[in-house]
Formats: C-alpha cells, sequence, structure tokens
C-alpha cells in the first residue's frame, strides 16, 4: 500500500494516531508508528522541557517517523469584565463541592505562534513530523522548519483555511471535519463552516494540490476505505485509539465511552473557549450562560479545569472532559498495534 503522501512520511499505512492532548502517549505514539502508521504526540499544552522529555521518550521507542503537534492559536486577549464575569458565573458550581473559582484566570497555555523557545527544541529534535492545530505559526517559523528537514501538517477545516496553509508551504492538509472529538482546528472560531468530513475532503482534494488526510468519524477499516475513496491521502484517527491500554485516558473516561453516552456527543466552548466535541455531561448542560460572553482560550479552561477538579475531591466526575467525535460507539478496546492490524484486516475485507 503505498502512495506520494506515504513515500513523504515515510509510513507503510495511511493510518495516522491524532495528537490528543491529555490522551496520547509516547508509549501510543510508538506502538501506532511501529505497526506502520504515523503515530503523533501533542505538545500544545506542555513547557519546552516537559516537550521535549516526550519527544526523546518516543525517541526512544521507536526508530520510526512520528508527529509532534502544536497549538497556534491566536494569544488570548485578557479582558477583566469578561473574565469576572464568568467567574462569578461559575461560583454556584464551585460551591457544590465547596471550593470557589479561582480569584484571576491565568493563560495556561503559550501559543506556539509566540513560543520561540518551543521552535528552538522542534529545530534541535528535528522530529520527522510537525504538525500544526488552531491555525499557522509565523511564516518565519515554518520556513525555519522546513529548512531542518521537518514535514509539516496542518489541520483545516474549510477550503479558505486549507489554500492559507497551501501558501504558507506546508507539506499536507488534516481535513478535519465536524464530526471530529476534541477541538475543532478551526482558525477563527467566529468563521466555522461546521463542514463534514465527506463533503470537506472532497472540496479540498478537487481544490487543492497538496495530500490530504482525512480526520473526524473514522473508526475502522470501512471508513478509511471510504474516504481514500473520495481522494484523500490517508487518514487520521483518534477516538479510535482512545481505549487503547497506551492511552491516558482514566478510568472514568473509558467507561463512559463504552456506555451509552458514547451515543451523545456535542460542541460547545464553554468548557475551553474553543469549539470542541465531547461526551455531553454537566459541562455541556449547565455551563451554558447566555448572555455572559465567554474569555478567551484558553482562559477559560483554566476556570473548567479548576471546576473539574474541585468535583473530583468529591469524587465527582459531572465536569470532567471527555473528549470524543460522533464515531465513539465503534471504539474497540484494543492494544494499538492490534488496533492497526484489525484496521488493515477491515480495510482488506
Amino acid at each position: 500500500m503505498s502512495n506520494l503522501l506515504l513515500s513523504l512520511l515515510n509510513i507503510q499505512l495511511p493510518i495516522i494516531q491524532s495528537p490528543m492532548v491529555g490522551v496520547s502517549t509516547p508509549r501510543l505514539a510508538a506502538a501506532v508508528s511501529n505497526a506502520g502508521g504515523l503515530g503523533s504526540i501533542g505538545i500544545g499544552a506542555s513547557n519546552v522541557e516537559q516537550a521535549r522529555a516526550m519527544l526523546r521518550e518516543t525517541a526512544a521507542l521507536t526508530g520510526k517517523p512520528f508527529n509532534v503537534n502544536v497549538f497556534c492559536h491566536q494569544p488570548a486577549v485578557r479582558d477583566a469584565v469578561r473574565e469576572s464575569q464568568w467567574l462569578q458565573f461559575l461560583t454556584g458550581f464551585f460551591a457544590e463541592f465547596g471550593a470557589a473559582p479561582p480569584v484571576s484566570l491565568r493563560e495556561i497555555y503559550t501559543s506556539f505562534v509566540e513560543d520561540a523557545e518551543m521552535l528552538q527544541m522542534l529545530l534541535e529534535e528535528k522530529p520527522t513530523v510537525v504538525s500544526f492545530h488552531f491555525g499557522l505559526p509565523t511564516q518565519a517559523a515554518i520556513d525555519a522548519l522546513k529548512a531542518a528537514g521537518i514535514l509539516l501538517l496542518c489541520s483545516v477545516t474549510s477550503l479558505a483555511e486549507a489554500q492559507a496553509a497551501e501558501r504558507a508551504g506546508v507539506h499536507a492538509l488534516v481535513a478535519q471535519g465536524y464530526e471530529s472529538g476534541g477541538h475543532r482546528g478551526v482558525f477563527d472560531p467566529r468563521q466555522d463552516l461546521q463542514m463534514g468530513t465527506l463533503a470537506l475532503v472532497r472540496v479540498l482534494v478537487d481544490a487543492c494540490r497538496l495530500p490530504v488526510i482525512a480526520a473526524g468519524g473514522i473508526m475502522d477499516g470501512a471508513g478509511i476505505i471510504a474516504v481514500m475513496r473520495l481522494g484523500a491521502s490517508a487518514t487520521q484517527l483518534g477516538t479510535a485509539f482512545i481505549l487503547c491500554p497506551e492511552s491516558s485516558a482514566n478510568g472514568a473516561y473509558r467507561e463512559a465511552l463504552k456506555g451509552p453516552r458514547a451515543h451523545q456527543t456535542r460542541v460547545t466552548s464553554v468548557i475551553s473557549g474553543r469549539p470542541a466535541r465531547g461526551m455531553v455531561n454537566l459541562n455541556f448542560t449547565s455551563l451554558e450562560a447566555p448572555g455572559i460572553a465567554l474569555p478567551d482560550y484558553p482562559l477559560t479552561y483554566d476556570a473548567n479545569k479548576a471546576l473539574n477538579a474541585a468535583a473530583a475531591t468529591q469524587g465527582n466526575t459531572d465536569f470532567a472532559v471527555q473528549w470524543a467525535g460522533q464515531g465513539a460507539p465503534l471504539a474497540r478496546e484494543l492494544p494499538a498495534a492490534a488496533l492497526v492490524e484489525l484496521l488493515v484486516a477491515e480495510m482488506k475485507s
């Protein structure tokens, strides 16, 4: 099984494991890469030394290529009124667990757009692949990564975003459909066209020169074959790998994914300040606050993490973040290598 993208990435299978921050681990990424796909780690929530350690741990577990994902969101614009109103709204929820909301909100993730130290670390460690989510970094960063021989992928949710990524010089496009679990890669959430995977893949294959990687709702070999027949060169699967023992998903997350809540996913911005799809719980049903503007991402996320931590002290997981895509009911509980092997068998059947 070979195409130009697989040759470029030096992988055997058109299967990329999504770089899910909080779920993907060096063990998971290495297992997928060793099985012939492209494993991924996400460093968007890590500082430079944590990220370097993750890269080196992954490299120690596989001699194969793997992908390192960074967040390229626009840095938060502070707004004291919005932040105060949001914290005030959350006060009652914290009180249920004998806690109080943070006094102020922190920008818990540094965007790669302005993280020169993270760029330098990547240039030193030279992973085979770096991928961008939430947008593009500076052109200087793109040029530097390419000059170091690093292959670049970018998540896109529309033709306009794909064309911007193409102009910037990335090597391939990750076409993220609205079915996808976790955060939407949309560059500007106010411009989200909410295109499904099938339509997005066809539009990009028709209009763009770059290889297209289909992402969103793909859980089995039949799904992989379907999007490749539409012109995708490869696929990116996230939710499909959550139940693998190599992932860092906790017990409550795993049980939810194996139960009826897997059939109920929704996109909301109230958890982090950016649209993301997960299994419905009180985050989705109780935190919608008409008339209250959300603080920018990731400030809103700081408050939600504090609320979940307060709930967790009481043994409550109702505010846990459990990202999952619309294909969640199809998740299988298998070691990563066995899952990749099964996907390949399904593609041939």
